[in-house]
């Protein structure tokens, strides 16, 4: 298998608890693949993929190790991602996007 349809994989990797929020994600924006937003549900992840995901209010920045083949356990579905770093608040996520335009000032 050279790629897993998006929300399959984030339902899955347990970032949804259905694979329809899964693909609501998806079309609203919340999901970036290599920095690219994407929204289409369908879009293929591959291994290695860098994943961002809002999720409430942090993002979460994941590489993909496994695409697997079932939702498992919480325990099996940690074994398809590994964290890139601690999730970050939103709120410093905008914060820093807004800083350069501040200092224009």
């Amino acid at each position: 298998m050279t790629g897993l349809r998006l929300d399959k994989w984030l339902w899955f990797a347990r970032f949804a608890r259905t694979r329809s929020l899964a693909a609501k994600l998806c079309t609203a924006g919340a999901v970036t693949v290599a920095g690219v937003v994407i929204a289409k549900p369908g879009h293929l992840v591959r291994i290695g993929d860098a994943v961002s995901v809002r999720q409430g209010r942090v993002l979460r920045q994941v590489a993909v190790l496994a695409l697997g083949t079932r939702r498992g356990s919480p325990a099996e579905a940690r074994l398809l991602y590994v964290e890139r770093q601690a999730p970050v608040p939103l709120r410093a996520v905008e914060r820093a996007a807004w800083e350069p335009l501040l200092e224009d000032e």
